[in-house]
């Protein structure tokens, strides 16, 4: 289980201190789907890295399993079975996809299973197996392949951050399929950071993060609604108000 008590980051500027996330308490049961969403600029992006230990909190405290991690380093965090797909992911010049697939693995996979994962996330397997991680491949195969590394890894918990940026219609919704094939088999806690409403409606709970801070929380049924709402009337009341 993720528990996330009274976190708060807050970073330097010419204008002052900026306060990214402020307060911010929440829990996430295990093996359940969970998508963040928000306007711009809310915090989500910078909640879900410091679950990650890629941003340092300046105030709270992070627990995994009922381990305290709010100050362990990335390495740390994944070793506890935490993984995180970027949403612009590195590229790795001199290593093959099917390498990377193996480091994410830790272990040296047969051909058969190393393609299975780039077919779950939209890939033709045999085209991508043996490229290179580089400049070669477009913004969305490089998502792809990263998502692939996740789900390679087999994580208890995994963070993607807008997964659907840079990728084409249909590989979009080969990888909704994989993300509801994960939650109906109950592989893993999947926390995703997204707008789009195919991955909204297969949560089992949204949280609405605005202006650094938890906005409202609840089912699809709940949430969804007060989404579409605000973007009909254009409205920002989530930047300034709570939901209740």
């Amino acid at each position: 289980m993720l528990e996330i008590k009274n976190l708060s980051y807050r970073v330097d500027a010419e204008e002052g201190d900026v306060n990214i996330l402020r307060d911010v308490s929440l829990t996430v049961e295990d093996k359940k789907f969970v998508v963040v969403t928000g306007p711009n600029g809310g915090g989500k992006t910078s909640l879900a890295r410091a679950i990650m230990g890629i941003y340092p909190p300046t105030g709270g405290s992070i627990f995994w399993n009922g381990e305290e991690i709010t100050h362990l380093s990335v390495t740390e965090r994944a070793q506890r079975g935490i993984s995180y797909g970027f949403q612009q992911p590195p590229r790795f010049k001199g290593m093959k996809v099917r390498d990377l697939l193996n480091v994410a693995a830790g272990e040296e996979m047969n051909h058969d299973r190393a393609c299975g994962f780039l077919t779950k996330v939209g890939l033709c397997a045999r085209d991508y197996i043996d490229r290179d991680v580089d400049a070669s491949l477009s913004g969305g195969e490089v998502k792809r392949i990263e998502i692939a590394t996740v789900l390679a890894r087999k994580s208890e918990l995994m963070i993607f951050d807008e997964p659907e940026a840079g990728i084409d219609l249909w590989s979009f919704a080969r990888l909704t399929d994989t993300f509801k094939e994960i939650h109906d088999k109950k592989e893993a806690t999947i926390l995703i950071i997204s707008h789009q409403e195919r991955i909204l409606r297969l949560a089992d709970e949204i949280i609405l993060i605005a202006n650094g801070a938890v906005a409202a929380r609840g089912s699809v049924e709940e949430i969804y609604p007060k989404i579409i709402a605000d973007t009909v009337t254009g409205c920002n009341r989530l930047e300034v108000d709570r939901i209740c």
